[in-house]
């Protein structure tokens, strides 16, 4: 293992959006050691102790700290790849997990069989992996003594996911929780953050979470500001009523006195085209009152979740076995396809469902893999039947577990949104099925190549510190997020005239160009292009605050 480096030449970008400026950086024990300006002229440079370290030319390379990915869902991924490409050649060298309310601790065995099934779309059924821990503490320590306890590929943080957390104390039944069951939940949030967490996510379009009203979600918010944690709700509508489901977030976070960070903050559907000006204004107006916001996008127009996730929340209480046999009832099928196609659900975000614009990534089970990279509507155009009846076998014959992509986001909206002065950069980023969105693998480079230095979007420098110090900063990081001496030397190198997204709708899985190093802890993850072997991945706890 390299002890000592020397990054000779290199462009430094520091993660402040600051000017760039050429630097020799030593980096000693995982941390950076010096830092000499090119401007300080005439002097001793830098050198790797001999026989202790090496020197690399980094000449032509921005050396700035590693992207932090605020919205992951590599909560199996990590356990499941060691090498974890996904994100380790993009630069990522910290992800975010736990995200959407849904995830696998804390559970007992009934509630892990329901989540496993709801989100097999997201993360597989994770049949291949001994799925033993029960707490969240106990999950961060798996994480942290993965591959025969060398680690995991890049590091993470936790976010207490509160639907899972309803599942465990109420089920998934759509009823307001008791106070005893409201008192269960305050707890196991309160456990989980002082076993590590971050804070608490929602996903208020996914039951059971959305069965929860905003006074329950406030007192449970409370819990996460006394510790110092944040809430990252999906919130109740990206489509129809959007707008006031951000401000029931901004209003409920104020009143808990508790950090938002929106997660994937846009606004999608004809229905907003262009209304990202009065998503940004709310913002503003809030921020300027002294609440505590800051938000993630993905530069990509289409979203990515389970086809499941679109049906109307009354056809998915009970847990996945009650949806199913609501599926296979001829009678109450078609109350969904009417909530679907003519109402619009709650599940597709007020929307009615346009069939043209879901597309198939991903099944469960390899016989249905027809389906893929097709939309619902093409699918059934070729077997001569409606639309819903081909979602509705899918959903039948894969167990709920086909993922799809739903073409709907608005260009102006996500430019518009990238700009703002909280926001950071998030992939929600699904890695599992047969064609993922590119955004899994490609997000990063997509913002540094074509909507910094392509588009103009963004200064190459404010790019970075949306990637970097910003998300350090809200996940009070304090070593983390700057290229400064004493810092952890979570770094990447990469070619600002040629770093892109290799990824694509075509070919998903296509890993970026012009990153050349990514290390964490000051050992190379990927050197010269390729992943090497290192595990410098743990998790990163936030340690409780009363």
């Amino acid at each position: 293992m390299d002890t000592e480096l020397v990054f000779r030449d290199a462009t430094v970008i520091d993660g402040s959006a600051r000017s760039r400026y050429r630097a020799d950086v030593r980096v000693t024990g995982g941390r950076i050691a010096e830092i000499r300006p090119e401007r300080h002229g005439p002097g001793p440079r830098p050198t790797a102790r001999a026989g202790a370290g090496r020197t690399v030319d980094a000449a032509g390379l921005v050396l700035c700290p590693g992207f932090i990915d605020m919205h992951a869902h590599s909560d199996l991924a990590l356990l499941r790849d060691p090498a974890h490409e996904a994100k380790a050649a993009q630069g990522v060298t910290l992800e975010v997990i736990g995200q959407d309310g849904l995830s696998y601790a804390p559970v007992d065995d009934r509630t892990l069989a329901g989540i496993r099934t709801q989100i097999t779309g997201w993360n597989g059924d994770g049949g291949d992996l001994d799925l033993d821990w029960r707490t969240v503490g106990e999950y961060l320590d798996r994480l942290d003594h993965g591959f025969g306890g060398e680690g995991i590929a890049v590091n993470a943080a936790y976010l207490v996911p509160q639907g899972t957390v309803r599942a465990l104390a109420v089920g998934w039944a759509d009823r307001p929780a008791t106070p005893a069951e409201r008192e269960h939940m305050r707890r196991l949030v309160a456990e989980g953050l002082e076993q590590g967490a971050v804070g608490l996510s929602s996903g208020l379009t996914y039951t059971p979470g959305m069965y929860a009203s905003t006074s329950e979600l406030t007192e449970l918010c409370r819990v996460v500001a006394r510790y110092g944690g944040y809430y990252c709700p999906h919130h109740r509508s990206y489509g129809a009523g959007a707008l006031a489901a951000y401000q029931e977030m901004i209003e409920l976070a104020r009143d808990a006195g508790c950090a938002l960070h929106l997660a994937h903050a846009t606004l999608n559907f004809a229905e907003n085209r262009g209304r990202a000006p009065e998503l940004l204004a709310l913002l503003d107006q809030a921020l300027a009152r002294g609440v505590d916001i800051s938000l993630d996008t993905y530069p990509y127009l289409p979203g990515c979740t389970t086809l499941a996730a679109l049906l109307p929340s009354w056809a998915a209480e009970g847990g996945p076995e009650a949806t199913l046999a609501r599926l296979r009832d001829g009678a109450t099928a078609a109350r969904v396809r009417h909530a679907l196609e003519v109402t619009g659900s709650d599940g597709c975000h007020g929307v009615p469902v346009d069939w043209d614009t879901i597309e198939v990534s991903g099944v469960a089970d390899p016989r249905l893999s027809g389906y893929v990279g097709s939309t619902v509507a093409r699918s059934a155009a070729e077997r001569g039947e409606e639309p819903f009846a081909t979602a509705r076998r899918l959903l039948i014959e894969d167990r709920l577990g086909p993922t799809v992509l739903q073409h709907v986001g608005n260009e102006e909206n996500v430019r518009a949104i990238m700009r703002h002065r909280v926001h950071t950069g998030g992939s929600d980023g699904i890695l599992h099925g047969a064609k993922p969105h590119p955004r899994a693998y490609g997000t990063f480079p997509h913002y540094l190549g074509h909507y910094a230095r392509e588009l103009g979007v963004l200064p190459l420098e404010e790019c970075v510190a949306h990637l970097t110090s910003r998300p350090a900063a809200r996940l009070r990081l304090p070593d983390r997020g700057r290229v400064r001496v004493g810092h952890r030397a979570d770094l990447v190198l990469f070619d600002p005239e040629t770093v892109a997204a290799g990824a694509s709708f075509e070919a998903p899985r296509t890993l970026p160009t012009g990153i050349p190093h990514v290390l964490i802890d000051g050992r190379f993850v990927i050197e010269g292009g390729r992943r090497t072997d290192v595990l410098a991945g743990r998790t990163v706890r936030r340690a409780p605050r009363r």
